[in-house]
């Protein structure tokens, strides 16, 4: 059996495991915890040299392994999380071709929940990390893995682990989580494979508007209802976005294309630094994604009015989630919303705040030069780009601390493959595998990190 081959079905049996987050920050249920604890059973069992190791549990079902390197100097925390979002019931009608939680191998492709997020990249970096120690090889330094079980539903593993070595004296030198890939069709005109590293992520935050009514019967409605006055704010939040500015990771990701690409395209790129102002007035116009690369977002995300359709509301709530860019803060944009609203009927309150993560190092750095040099080793024809990541990791919890912070989970993802995130088919290369086993291994054994 290959490597790849043994990756393959080890992250097919997990997949068979419907560890689904949890719904709420209060304890699992029966059935949850039942999932997490068959899961953590089959990592002992496929992985007893890691596991062998000091294994703590974090917040609910939240892993923490620590190896003991040739010193503790500058520690390196590999993340990756356990917990999956959940499928619907009718599964079939949403267009999956396999049962989402059978993991199947089929033509080449591993398919089903958590395939590519994040129980894949979980797979590798384990079989990689268990391969070294088969060899009896000792990190320069001490490692962590972290093994979050609540991401997708922003709980506390992450915090909790965050905490513990805080109180420990821990801070970690590097630490490396989920979050881009090596893309093909991810920029226009840029033919091949693009290795995106996440070198910050946007801060997240989520605002609560409260309109409160007086209720009564639908048959003798006031002239502004709280639905009304809600929408109405709304309203006026989807037409005056957050301002637009090209920050500097941006700049230097839109330089490294352009160097790839041929034509006008390339060359106004390859100006990128001396064009921020252009780029930041055509980028929103061309896609939502770059529009995320520009600006803090607002996302409306539910909404709540009356409770039967003959009743007036006593109350209209919604909730945005924001996504704040970096150079920017949490702060900066609930004042942006608070201007754009102008209405003291309209409540709103601030609930989890995040702030934007700081910027990890690049260029000459070690510690980014070794994800560059594993790249290399296991996507030899791919470009490696920073970017700001547009989605939260659990990483953000250790980033303030540590020395630098990276997102990348080194899968091949087509735009198929990556559209296919928390949404149907959801499926991972076998081949990729493979070559996510050879980074991490490539970069455990860099000598930049020794």
């Amino acid at each position: 059996m290959t490597d790849t081959t043994q990756a393959a079905e080890r992250l097919a049996a997990l997949i068979r495991i419907p560890t689904v987050t949890p719904r709420d920050a209060g304890p699992h249920d029966e059935a949850t915890a039942a999932s997490f604890t068959a899961l953590h059973d089959a990592l002992r069992a496929f992985y007893p040299r890691t596991f062998g190791h000091a294994v703590e549990t974090v917040g609910r079902a939240g892993l923490l392994i620590r190896i003991p390197g040739k010193d503790d100097e500058r520690p390196l925390v590999l993340m990756a999380h356990q917990d999956v979002v959940p499928v619907p019931r009718d599964w079939a009608a949403e267009g999956w071709e396999h049962e989402p939680f059978a993991g199947v191998i089929a033509d080449g492709w591993v398919h089903g929940r958590g395939a590519l997020d994040d129980k894949g990249a979980l797979t590798v970096m384990l079989e990689a990390v268990e391969s070294l120690l088969a060899e009896g090889r000792t990190p320069p330094h001490d490692l962590y893995l972290l093994m979050g079980a609540d991401e997708e539903s922003y709980g506390d593993c992450a915090i909790t682990a965050a905490s513990l070595l805080a109180e420990r004296g821990v801070t970690p030198w590097m630490v490396l989580d989920e979050g881009g890939a090596v893309a093909t069709g991810a920029f226009p005109g840029l033919d091949g494979e693009a290795a995106v590293i996440g070198v910050s992520e946007k801060g997240i935050v989520d605002l609560r508007l409260t309109v409160e009514g007086l209720g009564g019967h639908a048959s003798t409605p006031p002239r502004e209802s709280a639905p009304g006055i809600l929408a109405r704010a709304l309203a006026r939040i989807e037409a005056h976005p957050h301002p637009v500015a090209v920050n500097d990771v941006s700049v230097e990701m839109l330089e490294l294309v352009g160097g790839r690409l041929k034509g006008p395209l390339g060359a106004l790129l390859r100006r990128a630094s001396s064009l921020r102002g252009v780029l930041a007035r055509v980028m929103p116009r061309l896609s939502p994604e770059l529009a995320a690369m520009v600006r803090t977002t607002v996302a409306i995300t539910q909404l709540e009015g009356s409770p039967a359709h003959n009743v007036l509301a006593t109350r209209a709530t919604a909730v945005l989630n924001l996504r704040v860019a970096i150079g920017s803060s949490v702060s900066e944009a609930v004042e942006h919303v608070r201007r754009t609203v102008d209405d003291a009927r309209v409540a709103i309150a601030v609930e989890v705040p995040s702030e934007p993560s700081p910027v990890s190092p690049r260029g000459d750095d070690a510690r980014w030069a070794s994800l560059v040099e594993a790249v290399a080793v296991s996507y030899p024809d791919a470009l490696t780009l920073p970017y700001v990541m547009l989605a939260a990791s659990d990483s953000r919890h250790l980033a303030p601390a540590a020395g630098a912070t990276y997102r990348f989970a080194p899968l091949r993802m087509s735009k198929a493959q990556r559209e296919a995130v928390h949404g149907p088919n959801e499926k991972v290369e076998v081949e990729s595998l493979g070559r996510g086993v050879v980074f991490y291994r490539a970069l455990l054994t860099s000598e930049r990190l020794a």
